[in-house]
């Protein structure tokens, strides 16, 4: 594969200075040299602080080429354009807009069938949209199916929460404790640990089992028994020679059975509630979800989760030089990304076949607008992110627009793209379409001192999207 120059410009250099060239990592994208930044793009990053590094990086989807290019390989802070990481892995991981998380209640395998059990287990895909008692993904709906399998007495209520190391969470920025289980009812009131989680999951759960007509005997919340895979024991016959195990498991080894099992909604809808409003805690419930998978060491850890994105990364042919993962919000200052990584990321999720679950949307009659040019893809990942220019009220969580509402407003321009912002880190990464028609991802990341004004780097992004759409 032949190998790209960057260009590494420190933003003063932006405005006359030649760049010095370096060679850069080899790149999946097909491309001979990074082009010059346009005029237009480089008229739109003149008004820069000094002190601000940059690191920008424009692709036609199209072929690949390199439209626009500053220093693509440079690893910067991304800030919250880390949770399009999250939302492909989680895309990755479910299969899809159709895919789904589930929850189910269990009993010991030896009392299945019986209206009194001794036990009765939650267990769960620990996602953040099981409820207490809205709609069929909830508490109420699981008690309910119980009751109507026969089912009336419960010693005590036991929660599946091994999956999970919360621990391994504690030093997150986040601060709030990643469980195995979750409810959507805590998102503005989050518990305070592990054990006050445990604790109201439980209370919730049997006050819903004793709505639905339940009794449970203990109000005492346990942990599931970890379940021992059964090892027969070894068998003779009368000479002593080996014979077969007995395939027959005592019905106390065997696993606990289903009595009540509920699907969540596609995630879809909680992937576009957590991109569009920003939403940190539910990104960082989402990776945790990524930690529970069976296969891989690190199982039930943040590192464990981590490690999945990672590698999805490393299967969709990312450039992962200089790129550095440490949460699933973006929150931490210890992420790093390339505008390389990025675009490469963005490049793959737009062709990849994760279409909106649902019947197809009507499009409009006559030549294709930029707005068909996404409806007819009707891409989960695409149409999870802000709608630049939408004009509602930044507040509104079931917003188009999101955190991109009230930018680029009266451009004419189709921008889905998120964003990302720390002290003194401003980010910008998506797909806007040209005026050509043609549909580019972009990246643009900006890191500077903590004081750097960042309505002024937003500014400067949004006239530079304004500026890449005119020029090609």
């Amino acid at each position: 594969m032949r190998r790209a120059l960057a260009l590494l410009l420190l933003l003063p250099a932006v405005s006359g200075a030649q760049p010095a060239l370096a060679p850069a990592p080899p790149s999946s994208l097909t491309l001979h040299r990074d082009p010059a930044l346009s005029p237009g793009l480089r008229a739109a990053l003149k008004p820069l602080p000094p002190g601000v590094q940059v690191g920008l990086l424009a692709v036609d989807l199209r072929g690949g080429a390199v439209l626009e290019s500053l220093s693509p390989d440079r690893p910067l802070i991304p800030a919250s354009v880390t949770k399009l990481v999250t939302g492909a892995a989680i895309l990755a991981e479910r299969g899809g807009a159709d895919g789904w998380w589930s929850a189910e209640l269990t009993v010991p395998a030896a009392q299945a069938g019986r209206p009194q059990v001794r036990a009765l287990t939650l267990r769960g895909s620990g996602d953040p949209t099981l409820s207490v008692s809205g709609g069929t993904y909830s508490l109420r709906a699981l008690a309910r199916q119980a009751h109507a399998r026969g089912l009336r007495e419960v010693g005590q209520v036991r929660l599946d929460t091994a999956a999970l190391d919360s621990g391994s969470w504690r030093g997150a920025v986040i601060g709030v404790p990643m469980t195995a289980l979750r409810l959507s009812d805590w998102h503005d009131a989050p518990p305070a640990s592990a054990d006050e989680a445990h604790a109201r999951l439980g209370r919730a759960l049997i006050a819903e089992l004793r709505l639905g007509g339940i009794r449970v005997r203990s109000d005492v919340v346990g942990s599931a028994t970890p379940h021992a895979p059964y090892v027969a024991p070894v068998r003779m016959d009368e000479r002593g020679t080996p014979l077969p195990p007995d395939p027959l498991v005592p019905p106390s080894r065997r696993p606990e059975q289903g009595v009540a099992s509920v699907r969540s909604a596609s995630p879809q809808d909680v992937l576009a509630e957590t991109e569009r409003p920003s939403d940190n805690l539910r990104a960082e419930e989402l990776l945790a979800t990524l930690a529970r998978r069976p296969a891989g060491t690190g199982r039930g850890t943040l590192a464990g989760a981590l490690a999945e994105e990672r590698a999805l990364l490393e299967r969709l042919g990312v450039d992962l030089s200089g790129v550095r993962l440490a949460d699933g919000s973006g929150l931490s200052r210890h992420n790093r990304q390339t505008p390389r990584a990025i675009t490469g990321l963005l490049r793959a999720m737009y062709d990849l076949p994760y279409p909106l679950a649902g019947p197809a949307a009507a499009l409009p009659a006559g030549p294709p607008l930029p707005e068909g040019l996404y409806r007819a893809r009707r891409n989960a990942f695409v149409e999870a992110l802000p709608q630049a220019g939408t004009g509602e009220d930044v507040p509104r969580h079931n917003g188009r627009g999101g955190t991109l509402a009230q930018r680029l407003l009266g451009s004419g321009l189709d921008v889905r793209a998120k964003t990302g912002t720390l002290p003194g880190v401003s980010a910008l990464a998506g797909y806007v379409t040209a005026r050509s028609g043609r549909v580019v991802a972009f990246a643009i990341l900006m890191n500077g001192p903590e004081s750097t004004p960042i309505l002024t780097l937003r500014a400067v992004q949004d006239e530079s999207v304004r500026a890449l759409a005119a020029a090609h």
